[in-house]
């Protein structure tokens, strides 16, 4: 398997994810084009399939990509562009022209976490460093050749590194803000309803991520699983 990318086998469904209004409209105005793809395209009309998604860590973007692959029945593949800024960079260049190549023959959604990395990459533009060039280049023909097949979906916790030109090629911009109290409550709630009702007592805390949320539910939860295993558990 590469360095700067593997296939991720998640689970997540998209009821899992829980998005703000504006987010949530464009995701289900995204999947409507998916599902009438055909009949658009026997128009000529364009259908979206690159999404940016930017906004603050732990706030779902990467979890919005593994649902919607899933959602869409494609195979994940997720791409780490920072690390291919801090690696030797070899035969990365070959190794993004074959992974576009699949999004051709195979329907894909292509991820492309840490998307602002790409900034970094394009400093290298004004040095002499051809290999550097061929990687940016690769990467940026690439997104413009994307297949119609396939989804490209790009991620990022700073918008402002992200030039105005990368972001005309993508058709769809999703920002993913802090949670307010009600949407945290509907997420305690989603979760909490996994599990029996005598493991659902907890101290509801408001983070300013779902990824900390969820990290305090599962806490809180093993405890009250360990605390009842406790007490059945006879006295040696």
């Amino acid at each position: 398997m590469s360095s700067f990318y593997y296939i991720d086998r998640s689970d997540i469904r998209l009821e899992d994810v829980v998005f703000n209004r504006n987010a949530a409209d464009q995701i289900q105005a995204f999947l409507q084009e998916q599902q009438f793809k055909d009949k658009l395209l026997h128009y000529q009309l364009p259908v979206a399939n690159k999404l940016l998604l930017y906004g603050a860590t732990g706030c779902g973007k990467t979890m919005t990509a593994k649902a919607l692959a899933k959602q869409l029945n494609k195979k994940l593949v997720v791409v780490n562009l920072a690390t291919i800024v801090s690696s030797k960079l070899g035969e990365t260049a070959k190794n993004i022209e074959s992974l576009f190549k699949e999004s051709q023959y195979e329907g894909i959604i292509l991820f492309f976490d840490e998307f602002d990395s790409l900034g970094q990459i394009r400093d290298y533009d004004n040095k002499d460093n051809s290999e550097m060039k061929r990687v940016v280049n690769a990467i940026l023909q690439l997104i413009d050749n994307f297949p119609q097949k396939s989804v490209l979906i790009a991620a990022t916790n700073q918008i402002q590194m992200i030039d105005e030109a990368l972001k005309r090629r993508f058709e769809m911009h999703l920002e993913f803000t802090a949670p307010d109290t009600e949407v945290i409550d509907a997420y305690y709630d989603q979760m909490l309803s996994k599990y029996p009702l005598k493991y659902r007592t907890l101290e509801r805390k408001y983070f300013p991520s779902f990824a900390e949320v969820k990290n305090h539910i599962f806490a809180s939860v093993k405890q009250n699983i360990i605390r009842e295993a406790l007490k059945e558990t006879p006295i040696q």
